[in-house]
């Protein structure tokens, strides 16, 4: 088989969370265009459908799904669905998250709590999840969304369990993939840089922490969600056979210095 058909993700069966928009729907787009059915797993349903009917112009099978990925009876749940409709998983792109600024003297202990049982225990639960399905195909990848920020302390926003949660997610990832090395079940995530989605981008509060971070970056500017995709469909293909319990930083360099 050559690197192209490697890359191929015909007859596959993903779920993205947090995929309604911004980054899961980016990847989602990418998983389906290589050829993936694809199931948008979101809190926001009407917002899933819309996403799961664009997707499916692109000539595979798409399911919308309503999900608090921090509950494990919703979860559970969700992994039914998607076996009473597919029958398998391949890909599971665990993606959903939430960030708040506060500085860590004054942040409520619901407010940290909040981030890290959807950033981190989220993670876990639908990874998790996901894993246990793929263990019983023999098969399967994992693929959650870490960030720069569990590598380095973001600057100047102040964000203490945004990058305790992303810092768990790479250990997590690590950890699992350990686990799972010899059963044909890979885990690796992704740890973004600033990526400029609509809703960063076209969010009044943060024009000034753009500009800043823009000016700290050694590339000049933020990310695309679409400069994530090749990396997705890269781990979640045949040609990432070898690759598991990695954690690919796509950043612009920002994290080198």
């Amino acid at each position: 088989m050559g690197i192209l058909e490697k890359m191929r993700l015909d007859g596959k069966v993903s779920f993205v969370t947090g995929g309604a928009r911004g980054i899961g729907k980016s990847i989602a787009t990418a998983l389906a265009e290589a050829g993936s059915h694809v199931v948008i797993v979101d809190m926001d349903l009407a917002e899933s459908e819309k996403t799961a009917v664009e997707i499916a112009q692109l000539g595979v099978e798409t399911l919308a799904i309503k999900t608090d990925v921090t509950d494990e009876a919703d979860v559970n749940q969700m992994i039914e669905t998607i076996l009473a409709k597919f029958g398998k998983i391949d890909v599971a792109f665990c993606n959903a998250g939430i960030c708040i600024n506060a500085p860590a003297d004054e942040m409520t202990y619901a407010q940290f709590k909040k981030v890290i049982d959807v950033n981190l225990n989220g993670v876990f639960l639908t990874s998790q999840a996901a894993a246990r399905v793929m263990l019983k195909q023999g098969r399967g990848s994992i693929i959650n969304t870490a960030s720069m920020s569990g590598h380095i302390v973001n600057v100047p926003q102040p964000q203490c369990a945004y990058n305790a949660s992303k810092a768990g997610v790479i250990m997590l990832t690590k950890s699992m993939a350990v686990e799972f090395a010899k059963t044909g079940v890979r885990v690796n995530s992704i740890s973004p840089g600033y990526i400029g989605t609509d809703l960063v981008l076209e969010s009044p509060n943060l024009k000034p922490l753009i500009e800043q971070w823009n000016a700290l970056s050694p590339i000049g500017r933020m990310g695309r969600p679409d400069e994530l995709q090749a990396i997705a469909v890269y781990l979640a293909g045949d040609a990432s056979d070898f690759t598991t319990g990695s954690d690919f930083v796509v950043d612009g360099a920002f994290t080198c210095f």
